[in-house]
């Protein structure tokens, strides 16, 4: 009979390697499951009827026409099998955008069948949303820029997402900072995935240390919380290429914050290709790992 033990042991050797290779939690488990329930909350929200999951398409309108509806000669193609093939058309005349619906198609807002009308857009407090079947539409509006955001209520991926994988929780990345206020009125440039550069308010910066080394990063708006888009060096290998998004709460009187990385999470980008995600401002490029948070859901896009 052949000898198994040295084969046992190997395994057993391996096994013990590898699970000792495997980096478990390390915090307190009460952090712990705060940081579960931020993640459910987190997974809800996508998945609800606002959240990013069940974009179906984004269509940027040309001045004067757009026809739409599934049929392959429109200008703007919606879904096949969710939509007729002619719907009506949508007309651009500078910024602003007409719906006009042929009769027998259904398209409502606000529960009421409508043909023709004006549609205000995201960027006013109560943009127009239309709705056909599962798909719903409103106007986006960036910079020059203006399209048709499409919805479906019945997307493949909100049936099928169940979370996203992260880093395990470690409180080591709950990091003390010190917010440094700008004495002057500064602005931070960001990019976003269309190639548009936006300035926004920069009130401070945040500096930190990670093993004896000091960092800083930038946020945009104001100070009651703090937002940051930013890139390290697991961007495009664990974590999403384009970046990762942190909100943390504003300093306190004097000007200390915490920063805590394990809330690092990725942007609406990481999902789907038919988001318009602001991109890293150059300031905000980290030369060092931040092994915390959400890392790259799928493929990514973009």
């Amino acid at each position: 009979m052949k000898n198994y033990k040295p084969i046992i042991y190997l395994l057993s050797f391996i096994t013990v390697v590898f699970s000792g290779c495997q980096k478990r939690e390390n915090a307190d488990p009460k952090y712990i499951a705060e940081l579960n329930e931020w993640h459910t909350q987190r997974v809800s929200r996508l998945k609800a009827k606002t959240g990013w999951l069940n974009l179906a398409g984004l269509y940027w309108l040309k001045q004067g026409e757009n026809t739409f509806g599934s049929g392959q000669d429109n200008d703007i193609i919606f879904p096949q099998g969710k939509s007729p093939e002619k719907m009506g058309s949508f007309l651009l005349t500078d910024t602003l955008v007409t719906i006009k619906v042929i009769d027998e198609v259904e398209v409502k807002s606000n529960g009421e069948k409508i043909t023709e009308m004006e549609l205000r857009s995201d960027i006013t407090d109560s943009p127009t949303i239309l709705a056909h079947n599962s798909l719903s539409w409103f106007i986006v509006q960036r910079d020059e820029k203006i399209g048709i955001r499409l919805r479906d209520y019945e997307a493949d991926l909100v049936k099928s997402f169940t979370g996203i994988d992260r880093f395990p929780v470690d409180s080591n990345w709950q990091i003390k900072a010190k917010f440094i206020p700008f004495e002057e009125d500064s602005f931070i440039e960001i990019p976003n995935v269309l190639g548009q550069i936006t300035k926004v308010k920069a009130p401070g910066k945040v500096v930190f240390n990670i093993d004896g080394k000091e960092y800083s990063l930038i946020p945009s708006g104001g100070t009651e919380s703090l937002f940051f888009v930013f890139a390290d060096g697991t961007s495009g290998k664990e974590t999403y290429g384009a970046g990762r998004f942190l909100y943390i709460p504003g300093p306190d009187e004097n000007n200390n914050v915490i920063l805590d990385f394990n809330k690092s999470y990725n942007p609406p980008c990481a999902f789907t290709k038919f988001a318009t995600c602001p991109l890293p401002p150059k300031e905000n490029y980290l030369k060092v790992d931040i092994t915390a948070g959400e890392k790259k859901f799928g493929d990514g896009h973009h």
